[in-house]
């Protein structure tokens, strides 16, 4: 018991030190490339609901009923 807690210690010790080398975005990047990832999965989910409503349709017409 007493090895998995030194190995537990030595692993959130090292994930801390690595943390710290990590370059962090300043705020008015993060926003920004939020704000382009909410946009992107939007239009991409547009994009894909009217490919569905396009295939549905031509499905319909080819086997109706």
């Amino acid at each position: 018991m007493k090895n998995i807690a030194i190995k537990t210690r030595t692993y959130l010790e090292e994930v801390v030190a690595e943390m710290r080398k990590a370059s962090w975005p300043q705020r008015r990047e993060l926003i920004s490339h939020t704000v382009i990832t909410l946009v992107a999965s939007f239009v991409l989910a547009l994009f894909i609901f009217g490919a569905d409503r396009f295939i549905s349709y031509i499905l319909d017409i080819i086997y109706p009923g």
